[in-house]
């Protein structure tokens, strides 16, 4: 998805952000795979999780395939530009990540799982990039809905920090902070793998195994 992109490493600063608009962009309600709602409000009991990990097509599927989790959406967040186009994004003016918001049901699968599939499914060491998608857009994120998640990432960074300091891989670059806004995508977008299952995705990780989660 490299494609349009401005593939600027460098991020915008706020003052220098496209505006937006006041109006999200018109995207679909319900999940192309499981015909669940993808917007609130969810059921009693579900929470929600934001990763970005590289191009949000394949990252999607990555976890709406993961029992417990109830439903996924891509969208964009950690920038500035209120309700962007995908477009505008590639551009590497809104300051935004390629974002999967994954409602999951922890009594199901736990956060710890979510965060393991994060780890694996892509190599956190990039910077802003994510293979040979470059730009701020494919930089590596955990944006935390609240203090609980926010706690688990950063513990689950060092444990994978060790385990990749050891295979010969260097720092991870990942940005782990409390969530703002999450953007939904366009339709277009949303489960793209599913409507398109022969289309690009370049994720992937770098082989090395996350010693949390999966294991209990």
């Amino acid at each position: 998805m490299a494609f349009g992109s401005g593939k600027t490493r460098e991020m915008v600063p706020e003052r220098l952000a496209l505006p937006g608009r006041a109006e999200p962009i018109p995207s679909p309600a319900i999940h192309f795979v499981s015909g669940r709602p993808i917007k609130p409000p969810f059921p009693e009991g579900v929470e929600t999780a934001l990763f970005a990990m590289g191009c949000f097509w394949g990252e999607e599927r990555r976890f709406w395939q993961l029992p417990g989790v109830f439903a996924s959406a891509v969208g964009y967040s950690g920038g500035y530009t209120p309700n962007p186009t995908y477009e505008e994004v590639c551009t590497g003016r809104t300051g935004h990540a390629e974002t999967v918001l994954v409602a999951f049901d922890p009594s199901v699968i736990p956060y710890r799982d979510l965060l393991r599939v994060f780890w694996e499914g892509h190599d956190p060491t990039q910077g802003m990039r994510q293979g040979n998608d470059i730009g701020t857009q494919y930089r590596s994120a955990v944006y935390a809905t609240s203090a609980r998640q926010l706690e688990e990432a950063a513990t689950s960074r060092h444990a994978y920090q060790e385990a990749l300091t050891r295979a010969g891989h260097g720092a991870i670059t990942t940005e782990i902070r409390e969530a703002g806004a999450f953007h939904y995508a366009e339709g277009y977008h949303q489960q793209y793998l599913a409507k398109n299952p022969r289309s690009y995705c370049g994720l992937g990780g770098t082989g090395v195994a996350c010693p949390v989660g999966l294991q209990s």
